[in-house]
């Protein structure tokens, strides 16, 4: 065969190779988009994004009420020529995981638990009216069944967040609202709680308080009931009042120490 009759038939080998690759490229790509489904509140896309977590510092509210962080400084630019703090801190302080680990015996740690609970649908359940005139107000099957009826059902992996307007108290003492004798702010009631575990695929409840279980509780209820079955809180959650009832994809930044019983966090909502 002839130099040019050898280059001819690479050539064509070659086009013919890239033709092949190319559609079935094309082939696999529409194969993909037929058969991949996206979450419904992924698969809409964001236009915005909005912070929810509380900048925190030793004087941010903490339930037993003494500072949840210390910061040294122990380099600096002027002497270091860089910037260096060594914090301490409780893992329940500012906007935090509660892990299932905190209130069971061998629970999933804060590192275990599996990042496919992380990114999810948020359900935001408003109940600002009935807490603004009672600090004891709580999140109720009935509160749930409301949302339900507007919103349709809560979806599987989701967080269903309270929403009870405590996240601009943070500044004062109403935020924990102590008597001298018990603290007073909302929570989950654990009708509520167990209605989500036997009747929702929820995975995650947040609260715009110090504690799943509303102020006064003495028993952690909630707690005993929703952290052993696997599954995790968030407490002291913020700017609920700038989400919608449903629809916002909630991106929940669990730290990942070993061991732990949870850890503050930074969390963000898909809009």
């Amino acid at each position: 065969m002839c130099d040019i009759c050898v280059m001819n038939a690479v050539k064509d080998k070659m086009l013919s190779r890239r033709q092949f690759f190319s559609a079935s490229a094309a082939v696999g790509a529409a194969a993909a988009i037929g058969t991949v489904t996206a979450p419904p509140a992924l698969a809409d896309g964001h236009s915005s994004v909005e912070d929810l977590t509380h900048t925190y510092d030793d004087t941010f509210p903490t339930y037993f009420g003494e500072p949840g962080i210390s910061m040294e400084q122990v380099f600096n630019y002027a002497e270091h020529k860089f910037n260096l703090l060594k914090l301490s801190v409780n893992e329940h302080t500012g906007t935090h995981i509660d892990a299932p680990l905190h209130f069971s015996a061998d629970g999933k740690a804060v590192d275990e638990i599996p990042v496919d609970t992380l990114v999810v649908p948020l359900c935001v359940i408003d109940i600002t009216a009935k807490a603004e005139g009672d600090a004891d107000a709580q999140v109720t099957p009935d509160d749930l069944k409301t949302w339900i009826a507007a919103n349709g059902d809560i979806p599987d992996n989701a967080c269903v967040a309270m929403h009870s307007g405590w996240g601009g108290k943070t500044g004062g003492d109403a935020y924990r609202g102590f008597d001298g004798e018990k603290m007073h702010f909302p929570g989950f009631h654990i009708e509520a709680a167990t209605m989500l575990m036997e009747e929702t695929g929820a995975q995650s409840m947040a609260v715009d308080t110090l504690s799943l279980d509303h102020g006064p509780s003495a028993d952690f209820a909630v707690h005993y009931a929703w952290l052993p079955t696997g599954r995790f809180g968030i407490e002291n959650i913020a700017n609920l009042d700038k989400l919608p009832a449903n629809g916002a994809t909630i991106v929940i930044g669990a730290p990942k120490h070993k061991g732990g019983t949870g850890g503050p966090a930074r969390i963000m909502a898909l809009v």
